[in-house]
């Protein structure tokens, strides 16, 4: 079905917004749009003062939904997150107080700064997107999306996030410093106002809600598909690999791949897409032995060679 202009105009209109605020990182945030459209959640590691946080409110404005921010740290506890239930002395019940994951948009700031407690509090979050206080569960707004930031340089006071948890990030971005010229118009252009407070919001989350259904109907042929489970299921048989990328990541792939292809005005996905996304919805989920570990192996390097191992499909049609 062809894809509709209307669309494909709200979704411009959105990345115009963020590249406004953002500048010199058109492809991070073609992808942070990726997940948004693909009901994913994304992981963005990189150096502090990158412009990890600024990307997320600047999205969450243009969308004009609920946004919440926490920031973690050590102390912080799973009900911090989710929410309580206080007793009510005129009632004479308990109420229940609804965390700040009770919204579209939420940004979880320095996520490994936070106990595997705390962090195994996320878990129900992304995948059902539900919380559970007291053994009564509460739904979460639809849509919501759960964007986190973590530093990979700092290991003080840090804990690694459990391999449950990365496999319920659809993609993981890392932002990069800018070039020269970018930064000069950076410092230029903030002298005086934030880019960020000065957005208008282009949509609402009941029209971003509709973009994800259309791009659920991106067609995708059965050689692509094909094509992508083989990359697959070679990250679990690759002798560098001790945990390859799980029956989750296939489900994640798949629904990036078809928001990647939308993005480019087109309703039905490549093979270029699958070797475009593979690094960012895979290179996360994999495990290294570690002998390859402390070889010059990363998951990039095996993510390479699985692709170009795999034949790719030569019929893409319909």
């Amino acid at each position: 079905m062809p894809l509709n202009p209307e669309s494909l105009a709200v979704v411009s209109a959105v990345r115009t917004n963020l590249e406004s605020c953002i500048l010199g990182k058109s492809f991070e945030i073609r992808l942070l749009l990726t997940a948004l459209l693909a009901g994913g959640h994304v992981l963005i590691e990189d150096v502090p003062g990158t412009g990890k946080t600024q990307l997320i409110k600047a999205l969450a404005k243009s969308m004009n939904g609920e946004y919440r921010r926490v920031q973690c740290n050590p102390d912080i506890l799973p009900s911090d997150i989710t929410g309580v239930s206080i007793y009510h002395p005129h009632e004479q019940k308990f109420v229940f107080r609804p965390g700040p994951v009770m919204t579209n948009l939420l940004l979880a700031d320095e996520i490994n700064r936070a106990t595997t407690k705390t962090q195994s509090a996320l878990l129900e979050v992304m995948e059902e997107r539900s919380v559970t206080v007291d053994g009564v569960t509460y739904s979460l707004p639809h849509p919501f999306m759960l964007c986190a930031t973590q530093n990979p340089i700092d290991f003080e006071g840090t804990y690694l996030l459990p391999e449950a948890q990365l496999d319920r990030f659809m993609l993981k971005i890392t932002m990069g410093y800018p070039d020269a010229e970018t930064e000069k118009k950076m410092v230029l252009a903030q002298q005086v106002v934030q880019p960020v407070d000065a957005l208008v919001p282009v949509t609402d989350m009941y029209r971003v809600a509709q973009l994800q259904q259309e791009v659920r109907e991106v067609h995708i042929s059965e050689a692509v598909t094909e094509y992508l489970l083989d990359v697959v299921r070679a990250t679990r048989q690759h002798s560098a690999v001790l945990l390859g990328a799980s029956p989750r990541a296939s489900l994640a792939f798949m629904a990036a791949v078809k928001a990647y292809a939308f993005l480019d005005g087109r309703d039905f996905v490549l093979p270029d897409d699958i070797k475009m996304l593979a690094p960012y919805v895979l290179s996360h989920r994999m495990m290294l032995r570690p002998e390859s570990r402390q070889g010059a192996h990363h998951a990039g390097v095996v993510l390479r060679s699985i692709l170009e191992q795999i034949q790719v499909p030569v019929s893409v049609g319909r």
